[in-house]
């Protein structure tokens, strides 16, 4: 309902009930209750899914995410004062098409405010991870937080320690890919969160850059890409973020792999896959490779380009040179080079292969690697283009 009083297209519905999960198993058979005891179910029809949720009040909590039990209820208005924000706890009668806000929903909307429903403090404790959720829809939706929610917010962060990574790190990724990720991670730091969830992001302010680099902190480097991201990938959006986190513990060249070092181990405790890690510790290894393509040879550059999902290596080299000293020669070459090359020239079927080299008599050892690279730099040079080709020089390196 939110986004719909906002003018934004909704990615889904969630269907709020008084009807029992015994009711919903009546009328669909079908349902996946996920989560019986708290009377959620997943119903499936025409290819589309939506979350059916019984109304419901919820007893203590004691473990800062769900409550030891729930009551079901027939009045909408006892399942709304449970949920977390003003602006969530909006409902929309599907037969009237009336908006019921028991909350002041709509006044915040109007206001353009983030507020707990209730006592700020008390909707925190019972589910930790509304101290985030929080900050991400005022980033998302570029609202202020209500002065005694931001409050409450700043009181309880260490609480956020209590949640598991996988949580955090859904929250996280949300605010850096949904839209403002640079007013999201200023709350998160303004909040003390930042502190708690990302130590080594906190570690980068007051952090200055090396010289000749961009006159200003480390921290207003990254906040500065972050405003510039549009539609980013996780793993894009991750890059930017941690990329310079090294540059706490060294400088130059050396600041890479500390930075390298560093997504390895966030990505890690946040319980990110192998998949997605090894693409952002990629990305930051290889962000300060783009300074020399105006002098490689069109071998390595071929080789360069070879990188997986090249396109997001060079958005993240447009980021880092727009807010760095602006230039985007190296940019633009890149981007010449790739229309020039196509990616028949960057991935070329090979002209030579272990066997044979075996066939000319070169038993398994260094020897193999050292002609293979030679040859396939004569063809990404455009040296060689046949086989017999290939078989010439192989056999002259060979002598």
């Amino acid at each position: 309902m939110r986004d719909l009083l906002l003018g934004i297209p909704p990615r889904d519905f969630d269907i709020a009930t008084s009807a029992t999960p015994d009711q919903l198993r009546q009328v669909y058979p079908g349902a996946d209750f996920v989560g019986t005891h708290f009377g959620v179910a997943l119903i499936s029809e025409d290819g589309a899914t939506v979350e059916v949720a019984t109304y419901r009040r919820d007893h203590e909590y004691h473990d800062g995410r769900r409550p030891t039990e729930v009551t079901f209820e027939t009045d909408p208005q006892k399942d709304v004062i449970r949920r977390d924000f003003t602006i969530n706890g909006l409902l929309l009668d599907p037969e009237s098409g009336e908006v019921l806000d028991y909350v002041g929903g709509r006044e915040d909307l109007r206001l353009e405010m983030v507020r707990a429903i209730g006592i700020p403090e008390r909707r925190f404790r019972e589910d930790h991870l509304r101290l985030i959720r929080g900050i991400r829809l005022a980033a998302k939706l570029g609202f202020d937080i209500e002065s005694e929610t931001e409050a409450a917010i700043v009181r309880l962060h260490p609480l956020i320690q209590i949640v598991s990574p996988e949580r955090v790190r859904d929250e996280l990724v949300r605010i850096l890919t949904e839209g403002g990720a640079r007013r999201g991670f200023e709350l998160l730091d303004r909040t003390g969160l930042l502190q708690e969830v990302l130590p080594e992001v906190a570690a980068m302010k007051g952090v200055r850059q090396s010289p000749g680099a961009y006159e200003g902190s480390v921290w207003m480097h990254t906040l500065l890409m972050l405003e510039k991201l549009e539609n980013p990938g996780a793993e894009l959006a991750l890059a930017v973020l941690l990329h310079d986190t090294g540059k706490s513990l060294a400088f130059g060249d050396g600041c890479v792999d500390a930075s390298v070092h560093n997504a390895h181990r966030i990505l890690t405790r946040l319980r990110f896959s192998n998949e997605e890690a090894q693409q952002v510790e990629s990305l930051i290894a290889n962000h300060l490779r783009f300074r020399d393509v105006l002098n490689m040879k069109t071998s390595s550059l071929k080789r360069f380009m070879r990188l997986r999902r090249f396109h997001e290596h060079l958005e993240f080299h447009r980021l880092d040179c727009l807010v760095s000293h602006g230039g985007l020669e190296n940019y633009q070459y890149v981007l010449a080079k790739l229309a020039e090359f196509g990616e028949g020239q960057i991935h070329p079927p090979r002209l030579l292969t272990g066997d044979d080299l075996l066939t000319l008599g070169v038993p398994p050892g260094p020897e193999f690697g050292r002609v293979l690279n030679a040859v396939e730099d004569a063809q990404l040079e455009g040296e060689i283009a046949t086989r017999e080709q290939a078989l010439d020089l192989a056999k002259r390196l060979l002598a």
